[in-house]
C-alpha cells in the first residue's frame, strides 16, 4: 500500500525523508519532489527496482531515466570524458533543471537501460529531493507520470497515475517549477540540447560563449 508524507513542519519532513530511505533501500520506488516536476525514483544500482520503475511508466529499457544527484562532484563518479564546456554548465545551472547526458563510468556496476554507454546526470535544485538523495545516493528519477501523460506537479496526480507500483509518497507541495528540465548532449565536442525545458538555449549559451563554444538545437 502506497504512504503518503507530508513535509509541511520540521518533524513531517524528516519522516518523510526517512520512509524516502527505508523504500529505497527495500528496492521499492517512491515519488519525491524536485524543482521541476514530481518524479518517480529507485535505486540506481539496483536493477529489479530500475526495471521496475520502467514497468511502472509504461516504458521501455530504450528510455533509460536520468540519475539524480545530491552534489556535482558526484558527476565524475558516473561519467567519464566530461568536456569544459559540460562542466562551465554545470558551474552555472546545478543544482537547478538542466540534466548532462555524458559518457558513462565503464566501471560502474549498474542495469538502467539500453543506455549506449552514457548516462544522463542531474542535480536537483529542491531542498527536500537533495535531502533524500544525500542518504540514498543516486537514483534513477523519471517524471512521475505513465508515459504519453502530462508529468505531475503535485503528490496527488503522481499517485493517480502510479498507484500501489511507488510505496511511498513524498508530499511537498506544488512543484515550483513546473517544466521538465533541459536535456543536453554532451558526449562530443560540441553540445547538442535533446530537449527544450526549463532554461532556454540562450542562457546555456551565454554561459559557453565567452569559451568560445555553443550548443546545437535539436530539442
Amino acid at each position: 500500500m502506497t504512504e503518503r508524507y507530508p513535509t509541511s513542519s520540521d518533524d513531517e519532513r524528516e519522516a518523510a525523508v526517512e520512509a524516502a530511505t527505508l523504500a529505497i533501500q527495500r528496492g521499492e520506488l517512491l515519488v519525491l519532489p524536485t524543482d521541476t516536476v514530481y518524479g518517480v525514483g529507485a535505486d540506481a544500482f539496483d536493477p529489479d527496482a530500475v526495471r521496475a520503475l520502467l514497468a511502472a511508466k509504461g516504458r521501455g529499457r530504450e528510455m533509460p531515466p536520468p540519475v539524480l544527484v545530491s552534489s556535482a562532484t558526484t558527476l565524475d563518479a558516473l561519467a567519464t570524458k566530461v568536456p569544459d564546456y559540460a562542466r562551465a554548465l554545470v558551474e552555472a545551472f546545478w543544482p537547478g533543471p538542466l540534466t548532462l547526458v555524458c559518457h558513462q563510468q565503464s566501471s560502474l556496476r549498474w542495469d538502467i537501460g539500453d543506455t549506449r554507454g552514457t548516462v544522463a546526470v542531474r542535480m536537483p535544485d529542491h531542498p527536500v529531493a537533495l535531502e533524500i538523495l544525500e542518504r540514498t545516493g543516486p537514483l534513477a528519477v523519471s517524471s512521475a507520470n505513465k508515459t504519453g501523460l502530462p508529468a505531475a506537479t503535485g503528490a496527488g496526480p503522481a499517485m493517480e497515475m502510479l498507484g500501489d507500483a511507488v510505496s511511498v509518497v513524498v508530499d511537498d507541495g506544488v512543484s515550483p517549477g513546473g517544466e521538465a528540465s533541459t536535456i543536453v548532449d554532451c558526449t562530443g565536442p560540441q553540445g547538442r540540447v535533446l530537449r527544450r525545458g526549463a532554461l532556454g538555449i540562450e542562457a546555456l549559451n551565454a554561459v559557453l560563449e565567452p569559451l568560445g563554444a555553443t550548443l546545437t538545437d535539436e530539442g
